[in-house]
């Protein structure tokens, strides 16, 4: 009986250390949260008034331009999932890589080769196991990405689009959406070429149809669409990367505290089957003594 006991205070301790490294990744990821949706919170209008001048040089102009030109036989598609770097985060990386994969298949049903492009370990991982081909990967960042971590995968992205042979002819983009500490939802968007009548900003809702003014472009509506379309990949990719820095923090806090809930329940159980444990060693020994005083006294009286 001691033997066991000894086993379930070794699980106890065992168990409470999980629980503290549990705890402090709960609270290192609650603090960088607020970080995150204040970065979220400074690029998004950045991002959006970006995407309101492009479809209005877009839609005011004549002009033609290959990043807003509908290539009716399109034949290769590009696709962006962003993963963690880490684990310890729930079904973040999952879901985004369920919504890649889902969108992979509906392009293909399409007639579209796809070329996939990856940031964040967790997505390079799923697709070097099952052996999937990667263009391009990127990592180091997810938790905490820059501008200038959006410039370098919007260059690449931009250059393979733009390029003559063996380019793509679509850019999509699978993040997540943080929408609230409870809520990150996996979500696709097509990039490029820019669909204008379905550009959708961050959080707004559908408008009523407003009067546009008439616009001169200096030096040419050319001109500024080749200066602004880079800049909307790059702010709308930065975007994506910081709302799915959120989205990390926040499911990794969700995940840990579930971890420590539960490492709290199972301390809770272990130590009762150790205090039962206790009591029934207890409870022999005094049987023991008994017996023994007992069979003590009649070899006494045997005796007599």
């Amino acid at each position: 009986m001691g033997a066991q006991l000894r086993v379930y205070k070794r699980r106890i301790r065992s168990v409470t250390a999980t629980k503290k490294i549990t705890k402090a990744m709960e609270m290192i990821s609650a603090s960088r949260i607020v970080k995150a949706q204040r970065a979220v919170a400074a690029s998004t209008p950045y991002a959006d008034e970006l995407t309101r001048a492009v479809t209005a040089v877009a839609t005011r102009s004549n002009a033609k331009h290959p990043l807003t030109t509908e290539n009716p036989a399109a034949s290769r598609a590009a696709v962006l999932l962003i993963t963690a770097d880490r684990g310890l985060a729930g079904g973040y990386s999952t879901n985004a890589i369920k919504q890649a994969t889902a969108l992979t298949e509906r392009l293909q049903a399409e007639g579209k080769d796809v070329v996939t492009y990856i940031v964040g370990r967790k997505g390079v991982s799923y697709y070097n196991f099952r052996h999937r081909e990667v263009a391009a990967a990127w990592t180091g960042f997810s938790d905490k990405p820059t501008y200038g971590d959006a410039k370098t995968v919007a260059s690449e992205l931009i250059e393979a689009f733009t390029a003559e042979n063996g380019g793509v002819d679509e850019l999509h983009l699978v993040s997540t959406k943080f929408e609230s500490m409870l809520t990150q939802t996996a979500v696709e968007a097509r990039l490029l070429p820019l669909k204008l009548d379905e550009v959708q900003l961050s959080d707004e809702k559908p408008a009523k149809a407003e009067i546009f003014p008439l616009y001169d472009f200096e030096p040419s509506a050319e001109g500024v669409l080749d200066a602004l379309l880079p800049r909307y990949v790059e702010s709308r990719i930065y975007n994506a990367l910081l709302q799915s820095a959120a989205s990390e923090h926040a499911a990794r806090r969700r995940a840990m505290k579930s971890a420590t809930d539960n490492a709290e329940e199972l301390i809770k159980a272990l130590t009762r089957l150790a205090n039962s444990a206790r009591q029934a060693e207890i409870t022999q020994e005094i049987s023991e003594i008994i017996g023994g005083a007992n069979a003590l006294a009649d070899a006494n009286a045997g005796s007599e």
